[in-house]
């Protein structure tokens, strides 16, 4: 998601705004995504462009027989539209050069991902900012249908905004990356580590086990969890001090901090660390076939709805 006026190395160069691609209708009750768009705008310069989809009810077929009379209502409706999203942005304080030219997009068709997906590219989005399904609990993130399907297939970064959240007036004041499997984090914490530069921001990176370390389903008497609990522990930081003495040497600037945290499940884990309002949260979200999406589901899904914080989905890096 970072950009530079010259290449990301280079620290001495003003960062170029990011584009922004808000996803936000008015019917849906909460403006959470425009929220933390906001709040993104207090770190770092930013334009921003909000997209609302229509969902047609009919095959696209029918819309040549509707001709001229569909063709006005939807003229009026983007105008209409265009004017709440300029308000709804005003009041959460961003000015008219946060904002690009065409602030309001009103796209309609039969599939809300691949419209969305479309938007961004006609943007040249850098991140797609998506708010939480209106049942989700406050402060924490539930993921739409479009959601979903976005998690697993987008090409750029997601930024995920929880219901109601508490955020810093001073925008983001840390940046932090869940480890979560046994892969190399190695790329990954370069891209967030370049971000935490370009934002003069520390770098926390905390390792999740959502273990307990299995209780033994039968006999109590077993030693094994302990020992594996004390082995998986003094492994996780041995690996936590390489990836920060790593960082230090590429990244002298940025102040980075390890922790490790493990509880009862996912829920149990997040609990197990101290977020502040300033926080966001990097996770790394890998594309999976279909049939692994149905039988498997992901890590991402499994802890978003236990997050507290906004949240950045990074893309895998290549190898």
């Amino acid at each position: 998601m970072t950009k530079k006026s010259s290449t990301d190395d280079s620290p001495d160069h003003a960062a170029d705004p990011i584009h922004v691609l808000v996803v936000w209708s008015p019917n849906e009750g909460g403006n959470e995504a425009i929220q933390v768009a906001a709040w993104l705008a207090r770190t770092t310069p930013v334009e921003i462009r909000c997209v609302t989809t229509f969902l047609r009810p009919w095959p696209s077929p029918s819309i040549s027989k509707l001709g001229d009379k569909y063709k006005r209502w939807f003229k009026k409706e983007a105008s209409r539209l265009e004017k709440v999203v300029r308000s709804e942005l005003s009041k959460e304080g961003l000015d008219s050069e946060q904002l690009n030219k065409r602030v309001s997009i009103f796209a309609d068709g039969s599939n809300e991902a691949a419209l969305l997906a479309e938007a961004a590219a006609d943007y040249h989005a850098d991140v797609i900012l998506l708010g939480s399904n209106a049942t989700a609990p406050k402060g924490r993130f539930l993921p739409s249908t479009t959601a979903d399907t976005l998690l697993h297939s987008s090409p750029i970064p997601l930024g995920l905004a929880p219901r109601s959240p508490k955020l810093s007036k001073r925008g983001i004041t840390r940046i932090n990356y869940a480890h979560v499997s046994d892969e190399d984090p190695s790329k990954d914490l370069h891209r967030v580590a370049l971000l935490a530069r370009q934002w003069d921001v520390p770098l926390r990176i905390v390792a999740l086990s959502p273990s307990g370390f299995g209780q033994a389903p039968i006999s109590q008497s077993l030693e094994l969890p302990s020992d594996l609990t004390l082995e998986w522990r003094e492994n996780t930081l041995a690996i936590l001090d390489r990836l920060s003495d790593s960082l230090h040497d590429e990244f002298p600037e940025v102040f980075v901090e390890t922790e490790v945290a493990s509880g009862s499940g996912w829920a149990g884990a997040l609990d197990a660390v101290k977020w502040k309002k300033g926080d966001l949260l990097c996770l790394r979200s890998t594309p999976m076939r279909a049939i692994e999406r149905v039988f498997v589901g992901s890590q991402a899904a499994e802890i978003l709805p236990h997050v507290r914080v906004p949240v950045l989905m990074l893309q895998a890096a290549a190898s």
